[in-house]
């Protein structure tokens, strides 16, 4: 896990080196333990890397560059199979200089081109130059586990795995990018800025399963070399299910256990984390080390779950009993987010990331399971309605997306200012940013092809950020077993029905198949949010600290009518209506806002539409 960065001129013109050793500065809670810089200038080409030492501590320096010195590979991420990869290498006559997986990667593209990717099992973000060609290739693996952006103007591409990185402060005097309003358009709809636009102008998510080539001409070559959609459902008996679903699994953690550091795991007690750790005290002889928090309210205490799993499953269990109200941590979340998010459970996913790096370098956590399996109560709602699976395609593709929605247009369209209003006419969230989705899973059942929209959209935009902006704060590499290529295509070859049982059970298969393994009582124990009571908060102590936010918020101001949040405000206030949800991502808007020290200066700008 480390942090990549570096830039690509087209017309060969070199970015100061103090610059790039800034970039580093910025990106160094993501790899405290090294740092290692190739630039070269007379090529207009430098390649960064920022190092947390995982896998060949001695060994692992990166950049790696060929033989003949003219490619060099920085990754951030781990390729799990490495150890099989670099067998195959050298049974082929490859010689390998190191046991890094940084190393695997090189010998795998001298050989087999950009190509090689499909080898990989892995998270990562890759950046390749090649001088044989003279280009750059910057890729991401399959579903989006690992960030990375770039910033384009043309002559001059900037890529990192963090936003921030394009302004440090050596850079001060280069402008920030406008907002994007049509990001903040989304945002409103998603509560996150859904992938490939991020809350700047010009700046853009690489996809996942895609990669870039950058040559010297503004064509930029994209290819998307894996998808999920290339599944097909078809019918299986459900202990054949369960047996191939274990087996997967079971070798997804066991890969996943490769590394030279102290690792652990996450552990709420729930279906998910419950299985992995279940899984990983299979495959090590000393005792799972896990982590959870508590909170001293008991509707959001998990730590009682999580040590009775501890306990069946024999881990060096380590649990604290956090502050409820972590609000004061919030500018430090969306600071390390570089975008606003309106997902509260950052804030305990930041407090267990400390509590577990005081011990590890490395956690498996849940993250996934959900989105594959139809764990969350969304789906098992929208699939009551009775016209659920009857509806027209169409009509189907649009009610979900509603369903799912935050603000709905008409929400929108009240809260802008006029003259904002009058720059996103005609700008539609699920035509723009849901629809394709859902359009590229249509020969998938319907059940499935809400989980496929989630898999593209909140996986990669918001539920994979958390993990990894979270621990690589603190210096923590987290991996997600059920992410595995191989499981991810699995699931999607299983129906809609094996997930949500007509009956509206959720994870219905999984539960079946895992509860052997890890105990009934924790495969069916009822689903409980990570999250913190906000809304509660907004009503009571938090209620002034809110106001006061908001309504002398220069971008809110700048983007929606006061009259409106105001009565939002009051409303929620009085519990005459709930809008914990609404005014979270408004106050989040507002606090990220604050963290970037963002005022009446920006543009309003809908500019690099993609």
């Amino acid at each position: 896990m480390c942090g990549i960065f570096g830039y690509w001129d087209r017309a060969l013109c070199a970015l100061p080196h103090e610059a790039l050793q800034a970039m580093a500065r910025t990106l160094a809670h993501r790899g405290p333990d090294d740092e290692g810089i190739r630039h070269q200038p007379q090529r207009g080409v430098a390649l960064g890397n920022r190092r947390l030492a995982i896998i060949d501590i001695a060994g692992g320096h990166q950049p790696f560059v060929s033989d003949c010195g003219r490619i060099a590979v920085v990754q951030n991420g781990e390729i799990f199979n490495y150890v099989e990869l670099a067998a195959e290498l050298r049974a082929q006559g490859v010689r390998l200089h190191t046991h890094s997986d940084t190393e695997v990667i090189l010998r795998l593209y001298e050989r087999e081109g950009i190509a090689c990717l499909r080898r990989l099992n892995g998270m990562f973000a890759i950046a390749i130059d090649d001088a044989r060609e003279d280009a750059l290739y910057l890729a991401r693996d399959r579903i989006g586990v690992k960030p990375l952006y770039v910033a384009d103007d043309g002559q001059r591409l900037l890529f990192a795995s963090e936003i921030k990185a394009f302004w440090p402060p050596a850079l001060a005097q280069r402008a920030r990018a406008a907002i994007d309003l049509e990001a903040i358009h989304h945002y409103l709809s998603f509560n996150y800025i859904p992938p490939p636009w991020t809350a700047y102008a010009g700046v853009r998510h690489l996809m996942p399963g895609t990669w870039h080539k950058y040559t010297r001409g503004r064509h930029v070559h994209t290819e998307r070399w894996w998808s999920l959609a290339g599944q097909r459902e078809c019918d299986q008996r459900f202990e054949d299910w369960a047996e191939e679903f274990l087996a997967l699994l079971d070798d997804a953690v066991r890969i996943r256990l490769r590394a030279d550091v102290p690792f652990g795991a996450f552990l709420s007690g729930g279906v998910d984390s419950s299985t992995i750790v279940a899984l990983m005290a299979r495959h090590v002889q000393a005792p799972v080390r896990s982590f959870s928090i508590g909170f001293a309210d008991p509707r959001y205490d998990e730590s009682g779950h999580a040590e009775l799993a501890a306990r069946r499953f024999g881990c060096a269990h380590t649990s604290e009993v956090a502050v409820l109200n972590m609000l004061s941590r919030w500018p430090q979340v969306l600071h390390q987010l570089d975008q606003p998010h309106g997902d509260a459970s950052f804030m305990p996913t930041l407090r267990v990331s400390e509590l577990a790096a005081r011990h590890v370098k490395v956690v498996l956590t849940g993250d996934g399971g959900d989105e594959l399996f139809a764990g969350y109560d969304k789906y098992a709602q929208f699939f009551a309605r009775p016209d659920a699976l009857a509806l027209p395609q169409p009509a189907f593709e649009r009610r979900y997306f509603d369903s799912i929605s935050l603000f709905t247009p008409t929400a929108k369209n009240a809260l802008y200012r006029p003259e904002v209003r009058a720059r996103l006419e005609g700008l539609d969230s699920f035509s723009a940013a849901a629809q394709p989705w859902l359009q590229e899973a249509q020969h998938f059942d319907r059940i499935n092809q809400a989980l496929y929209l989630d898999m593209q959209l909140l996986l990669s935009g918001n539920n994979l950020v958390k993990p990894d902006r979270m621990g690589m704060a603190v210096g923590l590499e987290a991996r997600t077993p059920f992410l595995d290529w191989r499981l991810m295509e699995f699931a999607f070859r299983a129906r809609g029905a094996t997930k949500l049982a007509p009956d509206g059970d959720k994870k219905h298969w999984f539960k079946r198949a895992v509860a052997p393994l890890i105990g009934e009582d924790l495969a069916y124990r009822k689903k409980q949010m990570f999250t913190v009571p906000i809304g509660d908060w907004f009503r009571a102590e938090c209620y002034p600290w809110l106001c006061d936010l908001l309504q002398n918020s220069e971008l809110l101001m700048q983007y929606f009518q006061a009259k409106e949040i105001d009565l939002m405000l009051e409303k929620h206030r009085s519990g005459s209506a709930n809008y914990t949800r609404e005014l979270r991502a408004l106050a989040a808007l507002a606090v990220w806002a604050q963290t970037q020290r963002l005022g009446l200066g920006m543009a309003l700008t809908g500019e690099g539409r993609v």
